[in-house]
């Protein structure tokens, strides 16, 4: 049995003893612009990012620690595992919604029925299909049954925000899914409590006096929209928030300026260019073996990162989970060139424009896409960069019926592996094709759902990382993702901020970064 103890952590509880907490404090920030962020994603089971805003009012079972190195308890204190891990028994808070009403076992199971349930668009409906029933023997416990071991079960569980079954459990799942209730009177259990949204300006929270970690120290958590980090850094600079994302090189120009502090950290983000499997135009492997070959990565790295990026060979990069004697595909465009003489290329595209989609729209993320595409067109591949916002790109490559191949031939991407490997298996297993999960690449191997699965189903823990191992020997040599390399990311917070936490995790978190501690000079 884990026993999370405290379930706020040993600072917390000692903070409940301290002095009356000052008023009228109100930290602005830019809390969904660049990678991690999800704007105006109001509906926590629809999006697969933005959790580090969305946790300040909702709240998931467990968390992990600002270090993504070991999950502790939020709304669970304890949780009982079985030998053959197919049971998990929690041990839930005591805590009451924002509108006043008694947290229960009730809120779990509804929860996670909810998210389990396609036609309620939810994001982790492929993710929690291990789980056979949640069970609520009373108030305080949840029972989950699995149908097999599922090595990936508590990270996903920790990015479900639990809802709120008196509030939601009399409107159909479809209708849940589009409801304006998300935007404008959504209930959580979390530090701060859903005040109002402006559209596209901002949106405004409010301190929860009756939170079980405390009151929090500021009144107010406000967060700001911009349409890109550019806009973000000047609005930091004039003092008008007090942190945001930034690019590598609005990271470099705060060093040394006292009223500033700049945080760097592992993204825990494979970036990669996905190939649509649906189409007939990447089924020789030679092909995208190429376009590996064609891409240097090393100098893109050096150039447009800094140096601050890790290169990758398959979906991790972790020492442990990656094997001895895989491809490195080093940058030999000669060897590109012929790879695609040997499987036809100018029979089966020639130069044919590809579209090339993309969510990010940063302006590093437009270096880097004009680099490759320069790096590509010399072996004979024209791509055809295009970046869109996150619900049009999403309205695109996550069609249930299939993407369009006019609208999307690659992708430029990223994807957690975060503190966990089976992360991956979300968008790479078939099983998990939309709307059942994150495959928008449509692969379809084998080979790789059976590397998946020996990983999922291992209850040896001495055993897990070759079987993690063999993910990545699998995707090294079929190459369902071109994987480029995991970036540092970076913020910047004012020094009038105290006891602020910010950790660059994959979709933002969640993670323990303790909002109700943050506080302002």
């Amino acid at each position: 049995m884990r026993n999370f103890g405290c379930l706020t952590a040993v600072a917390i509880c000692a903070a409940l003893a301290g002095p009356a907490l000052a008023q009228d404090k109100t930290i602005t920030g830019a809390f969904d612009v660049g990678p991690g962020g999800f704007p105006k994603g109001f509906n926590p089971l629809a999006v697969t990012s933005g959790f580090m805003w969305l946790k300040t009012y909702y709240e998931p079972l467990v968390v992990y620690d600002a270090g993504l190195s070991e999950l502790q308890g939020a709304l669970a204190s304890e949780v009982a595992i079985s030998e053959d891990r197919k049971t998990y028994t929690f041990t839930l808070a005591e805590e009451t919604w924002h509108d006043g009403e008694a947290f229960t076992s009730a809120d779990v199971k509804f929860t996670f029925d909810l998210a389990r349930n396609p036609a309620a668009a939810s994001v982790f409906a492929g993710r929690l299909s291990a789980i056979e029933s949640v069970e609520t023997p009373d108030d305080r416990t949840a029972v989950f049954t699995l149908t097999q071991p599922d090595a990936q079960l508590l990270t996903i569980i920790g990015q479900v925000m639990i809802l709120p079954e008196h509030a939601l459990s009399q409107m159909a799942p479809e209708s849940i899914a589009t409801s304006d209730w998300w935007s404008t009177s959504p209930v959580g259990t979390g530090p701060f409590k859903f005040s109002r949204y402006v559209t596209d300006q901002y949106v405004e929270l409010v301190a929860d006096e009756d939170y079980r970690g405390g009151r929090p120290k500021v009144d107010r958590l406000i967060n700001r929209y911009f349409e890109n980090s550019a806009a973000a850094v000047s609005a930091l600079r004039a003092g008008e928030i007090q942190f945001t994302y930034v690019e590598p090189d609005d990271a470099r120009s705060f060093d040394g300026n006292d009223a500033f502090r700049v945080i760097e950290g592992p993204s825990w983000v494979v970036n990669y260019i996905g190939f649509n499997n649906e189409l007939d135009l990447w089924d020789d492997v030679r092909v995208r073996q190429a376009v590996m070959h064609a891409i240097d990565r090393e100098t893109i790295v050096t150039a447009l990162y800094g140096g601050a990026a890790e290169v990758a060979n398959c979906g991790y990069t972790a020492e442990a989970l990656v094997p001895g004697g895989i491809e490195p595909y080093p940058y030999d465009p000669e060897r590109a060139k012929a790879l695609l003489d040997e499987a036809g290329w100018d029979e089966t595209n020639g130069s044919a424009p590809i579209q090339w989609l993309t969510y990010y729209g940063t302006p590093q993320a437009a270096n880097v896409m004009a680099a490759i595409q320069a790096m590509l067109a010399q072996v004979g591949v024209n791509v055809v960069p295009r970046a869109l916002d996150t619900p049009t790109y999403n309205s695109i490559t996550y069609k249930v019926d299939g993407a369009d191949p006019a609208q999307f031939a690659l992708n430029y991407g990223g994807l957690t592996f975060g503190p966990n490997p089976a992360q991956l298996n979300v968008a790479l297993n078939s099983s998990q094709i939309p709307p059942a999960g994150q495959n928008i690449m449509r692969v379809r191997s084998e080979a790789l759902d059976g590397a998946f699965a020996a990983a999922l189903g291992e209850t040896d823990d001495a055993q897990a990382n070759t079987r993690w191992q063999e993910v990545c020997r699998v995707m090294n040599a079929e190459l369902p993702w071109a994987t480029m390399w995991v970036a540092n990311r970076y913020g910047v917070v004012s020094s009038d901020l105290v006891d602020f936490v910010w950790t660059p995790a994959p979709g933002g978190g969640p993670y323990a970064d303790h909002p109700e501690l943050w506080d302002i000079r």
